[in-house]
């Protein structure tokens, strides 16, 4: 029962001095941190590395989307591994803080080499496509190891219901911020155009987007890191929970967490829709640029300004929405603004519906973002935190908690789905004709419209499908209420 009680070891201060309390804004702002190391990984994979290396180095579109989706099935295999390991590990620094740590060098080291392929690879698929997965493979691998670690710390900061909201939308603030701001600043600084030329398309540009990517990961995942010490609980005197049957520790880790009903949907919801988003992302850069012709400054408004403006609006109504609905509640709510999302902008101008005016364009393309920014934000916010309430479920039942395996098959269920994304992205840009080398302005309207309608299919029938699996999750608060106050009494009742 070593790990009942979440309290951060050797810090008396009364804010401090107790699981159940909302952490403080500090708190929320250092632990947040960590997660813009996540989103510069994200922001890699969704707006330049289909672009870099089928528009720029020339590498077969399909190919290009193989690759990223063997990467992403290995990123979706770890996260259960690190997952397991971390909440195992027995050390003086706890069961976080070391994984963290020790990924940090090497992870930012991995954007270098992302983007800055040799030019002696440049004459050859086969070598171009063996660089990107190398290095797709060192970056997901050290990105796991320290995201995995720093979501299962959260459930350590706080047991608090609402804390655990407050403590994990500051990291996803953190996360869908600097998902935007890294490719927004970017496209103003490095890839803006220069002598008629569009700085998207300069392959010199790009080792200069990695070297700012791992600059911006050492920064903040040390700031977390380090940040966050005093919640590292020594677990090096803890027994190590033995496994149901010798052996096979991770499968029967795993398989515990997945005896959890409510932990099963919401698997199934993650699932789907990260198998829209994943798509979406795919085709998101490649949309703007060549369907509604925005050059780059205008991409980096639109990625910029809805999502500051989404952040601040979910940070605002968190807690009122909070207080008089359950998380499950807002999990459905936010599902259902995703679908609704769907059906006006680019059915509309697909129609012809409306007026052919490139600043109304982009003005309804700034609501758009909007909307799907604050759904999708409070969407993950609500799943996070209802997995952290499971775990107080999960320890009940079994005895043990397993923070880490819970978010690290989530993790999984989520890279599993978004590796549907590469895969359909790079071969509807075979089938609609997408080449290297074609320009925005030039294309043909066939290739146009099938470019959006690959983006609505790709999007649409997984947040149909994540709304059916939303509404079979039903853990509530007077539920994790109880559950605490059994597992309070029973670590009472239980010998020092």
């Amino acid at each position: 029962m070593g790990d009942t009680l979440l309290l951060p070891l050797g810090n008396t201060d009364s804010e401090h001095a107790s699981g159940n309390v909302m952490p403080p804004l500090s708190t929320r702002l250092i632990y947040g941190a960590g997660g813009a190391v996540y989103a510069v990984k994200e922001a890699a994979y969704t707006m330049f590395i289909l672009l870099f290396y089928t528009q720029v180095l020339g590498l077969n579109g399909t190919l290009t989307g193989l690759i990223v989706a063997l990467s992403l099935i290995w990123d979706a295999v770890s996260d259960p591994l690190v997952g397991t390991l971390s909440d195992r590990l027995r050390s003086k620094h706890g069961r976080r803080h070391p994984y963290m740590a020790l990924s940090i060098v090497p992870l930012g080291l991995g954007f270098i080499g992302l983007f800055s392929p040799p030019d002696a690879l440049l004459g050859s698929d086969a070598l171009l496509a063996a660089w990107l997965l190398f290095w797709s493979l060192w970056v997901r691998t050290f990105v796991t190891t320290f995201s995995i670690p720093h979501l299962a710390l959260s459930a350590e900061i706080t047991n608090d219901y609402q804390g655990r909201s407050q403590i994990l939308g500051a990291r996803l603030a953190y996360m869908f911020l600097f998902s935007v701001l890294i490719p927004a600043v970017a496209l103003t600084l490095i890839f803006q155009s220069s002598g008629g030329d569009d700085g998207r398309f300069v392959q010199g540009n790009y080792p200069i987007y990695g070297a700012f990517s791992c600059a911006v990961c050492w920064l903040l995942a040390s700031i977390t890191t380090f940040g966050t010490r005093r919640y590292a609980r020594p677990s090096h005197t803890q027994p190590i929970p033995p496994p149901r049957h010798a052996g096979n520790t991770l499968t029967q880790d795993l398989l515990r967490t997945l005896g959890n009903r409510s932990f099963r949907y919401l698997i199934g919801f993650e699932l789907s829709v990260m198998a829209s988003f994943g798509a979406i992302s795919a085709l998101n850069m490649l949309v703007w640029t060549y369907y509604w012709e925005f050059d780059a400054k205008e991409v980096s408004i639109i990625l910029s300004l809805p999502s500051l403006l989404a952040v601040a609006l979910v940070m605002l109504s968190l807690r009122p929405l909070g207080r008089h609905l359950e998380k499950y509640q807002l999990l459905q709510l936010s599902t259902v603004g995703l679908i609704l999302n769907c059906l006006w902008l680019y059915p509309l101008h697909i129609l012809g519906l409306l007026p052919d005016n490139g600043e109304l364009w982009f003005a309804l393309n700034l609501v758009f973002m909007l909307i799907f920014m604050y759904c999708f934000l409070m969407r993950g916010i609500q799943a996070q935190s209802i997995i952290a309430d499971l775990s107080d479920e999960h320890e009940w039942d079994h005895g043990m908690r397993q923070e880490a395996g819970f978010f690290a098959a989530s993790n999984f269920a989520q890279k599993f789905a978004t590796v549907f994304g590469p895969l359909y992205g790079g071969l509807a840009l075979d089938l609609i004709g997408l080449e290297s080398g074609m320009l925005p302005g030039s294309l043909d309207d066939s290739i146009l419209d099938g470019l959006v309608i690959a983006f609505g299919l790709g999007s649409l029938p997984g947040m149909l499908l994540a709304l059916l699996f939303s509404t079979r999750i039903t853990i509530s608060r007077a539920r994790v209420a109880d559950l605490q106050r059994m597992l309070g009494e029973r670590a009472a009742a239980s010998p020092p």
